[in-house]
């Protein structure tokens, strides 16, 4: 089974996360590949759909892997248990580059609006896919300072290891696919080219209208 899309994606979870029958619920998806999934959940939802952004930490020669990660209302990055080990220097200059992204992408994306009201609200968290988690772990971890009442974590798949060390970090995990084999996210959709600023600004606008 394969996803053709990211919002393809996004109608196969929706049915799951309204199963769960969440009171007035707010939908924030991870930038930017998580927008396109989450915008077909917040519809059925007939909920507010925003971002929330965070950034990868990924290593020098290969920056898709994440050796760690950094999110609004988060104080110190979370780092992967299994990542290499780094220089410090390196560590500082890479999570500084980092949060220089993170407040581009939320001026970008969101301008002066501010962030829906969170505290005792049930959050619907999405993103288009979990390898080593820590860019999803970063921003449960940054949106619990908000203190939501129930944080759902909603993507259509995930390493099997990764979605058993991060159900314990919210209070429900939906996963369509948790393949034994996963190798990568990528190969989970038929279509999985990157998804633009223009495309999360449409479809935030799209959502808001």
């Amino acid at each position: 089974m394969r996803f053709t899309d990211r919002r393809d994606a996004g109608r196969r979870l929706a049915p799951r996360v309204a199963a769960l029958n969440l009171t007035d619920p707010v939908v924030l998806a991870l930038p930017r590949g998580g927008v396109p999934v989450a915008a077909p959940i917040a519809a059925a939802l007939a909920a507010p759909l925003e971002v929330f952004v965070a950034r990868k930490v990924g290593l020098p020669e290969q920056p898709e892997f994440g050796i760690g990660a950094i999110a609004e209302g988060l104080a110190e990055p979370v780092v992967y248990a299994h990542a290499p080990r780094i220089r410090e220097r390196t560590w500082r200059e890479l999570t500084a580059a980092a949060r220089t992204e993170l407040e581009r992408r939320v001026a970008r994306y969101r301008g002066d609006r501010a962030l829906p009201p969170l505290a005792g609200a049930e959050v619907v968290l999405v993103d288009d896919g979990l390898a080593t988690g820590v860019t999803a772990e970063a921003s449960v971890r940054g949106l619990r300072s908000y203190g939501p009442a129930r944080v759902v974590l909603a993507v259509p798949v995930a390493a099997p290891d990764t979605a058993e060390r991060l159900a314990a970090e919210v209070d429900d995990l939906i996963a369509i696919l948790t393949p034994r084999h996963f190798e990568a996210v990528g190969i989970w959709y038929e279509d999985y080219r990157q998804t633009g600023d223009d495309e999360v600004l449409a479809l935030l606008a799209g959502a808001a209208s």
